[in-house]
């Protein structure tokens, strides 16, 4: 059996590994864009900051695809799947035949399509390659603009200042973060980057990226308004990489189509990841929920139903992704905030749950609809996470622990007698795995 994985991140790996354990003889051949071992995204802007060396990125040893009897292809890139014929086409024409298919290609930084945007000391923040050349920059630079307010563009923006630099972050909304918290946590959270000389300029979009002989001198603003800067990030958030799925019969919505065992609509092609649509278990539609432990646990799955069938003989029984909550967190400036789920109703039927501790740093929300929580914000203290994550994948009526769930002291023995521990425990650890 030939198996092909397009993708060395977490949904490839985590697939490739489930491969492994189920086919211990099979052909696995892994090709990558990126010329670089698997890498934790999520620590990118630790490795900007300088908090972490370049090799605490990797997340696997280096003996990893000899070990797993993986062929390993970095730094080629797959343009063209051809399914009818069961192959691929690389740059420069080299051709790979599958048996089986995981397209695990993840996502790409959005472009903002502005006059500028190509100029010399323009970056996105995507890749280990992004922050190197980032950082051979960094001795021409003083002033960095952050296009985005976001977590692409925050994460961007601790790492600059981090690195001594003035940063201004430009956002079009009246908010950091607005995608993920309300109106009182992200004031909490603007005002400790502005603490930590941050400028945050709201309510402004740029029009156009200024240059000096090819290199960035400065931004052109929607109200007329000019910013000198000599680096510019974009961190606008990330489109879906199905350039090669193009003109193919494997269907695409906003990314790749998959059911509940990461099966695309084309036998023997599976995807997961930052580049498959997954159900939402809060809101119940279709919808790329772009997060670290929902990659590694889809590629997990979509792994293991790859590997399940031999010469037409089932192996085992199929496993199914039960689907994701979205969720994110960061912590800059020993200031850490989560937001799950749905975080800033705008239907009537949701009861909003909060409290407030300016002095101590603390602020928490739940939102509940039929006395089940449907999403949260934690900020400063958020232990509780990994719980309140599992009650509401599960449903659970919460009316009489309401209260208990917005103490500080707050953690899973309050509602052990509500739950099954076995479920606390494997959500736990794919959340550790995302914010560790």
């Amino acid at each position: 059996m030939n198996y092909l994985i397009i993708g060395n991140s977490a949904a490839g790996i985590s697939g490739a590994e489930a491969i492994r354990k189920v086919d211990k003889t099979g052909k696995i051949t892994m090709v990558s864009a990126e010329g670089y071992p698997p890498y934790s995204r999520c620590l990118l802007s630790y490795y900007l900051a300088g908090d972490i060396e370049e090799k605490k990125l990797l997340f696997r040893p280096e003996d990893f695809y000899e070990k797993n009897k993986i062929e390993v292809l970095l730094g080629k890139k797959v343009e063209k799947i051809e399914p009818e014929k069961k192959k691929v086409i690389l740059a420069g024409k080299e051709e790979i035949a599958y048996d089986k298919l995981l397209i695990a290609t993840g996502a790409s930084p959005k472009l903002l399509n502005i006059k500028g945007e190509d100029r010399k000391g323009v970056f996105g923040l995507r890749t280990v390659e992004d922050v190197q050349n980032i950082l051979q920059r960094l001795d021409k630079v003083k002033v960095a603009a952050v296009l985005g307010g976001g977590l692409i563009g925050l994460k961007a923006a601790y790492g600059l200042r981090k690195r001594g630099l003035r940063v201004k972050v430009i956002i079009k909304s009246n908010r950091v973060l607005s995608q993920m918290l309300d109106e009182r946590a992200a004031a909490i959270f603007r005002k400790r980057i502005e603490e930590n000389g941050i400028e945050v300029m709201t309510g402004l979009a740029a029009e156009e990226i200024l240059a000096d002989d090819g290199s960035v001198k400065g931004l052109k603003l929607d109200n007329g308004a000019s910013v000198d800067c000599q680096l510019v990030v974009i961190g606008k958030g990330v489109t879906p990489n199905i350039d090669l799925v193009k003109g193919t019969a494997i269907k695409v919505s906003r990314g790749i189509s998959v059911d509940e065992k990461q099966g695309t609509n084309i036998s023997d092609i599976y995807a997961a990841g930052d580049v498959a649509e997954t159900v939402d278990i809060v809101s119940g539609r279709t919808t790329i929920n772009a997060l670290w432990p929902c990659a590694v646990e889809q590629g997990r799955i979509a792994g293991y139903n790859m590997a399940l069938r031999k010469s037409g003989e089932k192996a085992g029984e199929e496993h199914k992704y039960a689907g994701s909550i979205g969720m994110n967190s960061i912590e800059f400036f020993d200031l850490p905030v989560i937001s799950i789920g749905i975080t800033r109703p705008g239907e009537k039927g949701y009861e909003e749950v909060i409290r407030d501790i300016p002095e101590k740093g603390f602020y928490r929300k739940i939102v509940l609809r039929d006395n089940r929580i449907v999403g949260a914000i934690l900020l400063g203290r958020i232990n509780p996470a990994g719980v309140l994550l599992s009650l509401i994948r599960d449903k659970v009526d919460v009316s009489e622990i309401k209260d208990e769930i917005m103490e500080e002291t707050f953690n899973y023995s309050r509602v052990v007698h509500l739950m099954k521990e076995e479920k606390i425990s494997e959500t736990d650890r794919l959340f550790n795995q995302m914010v560790g």
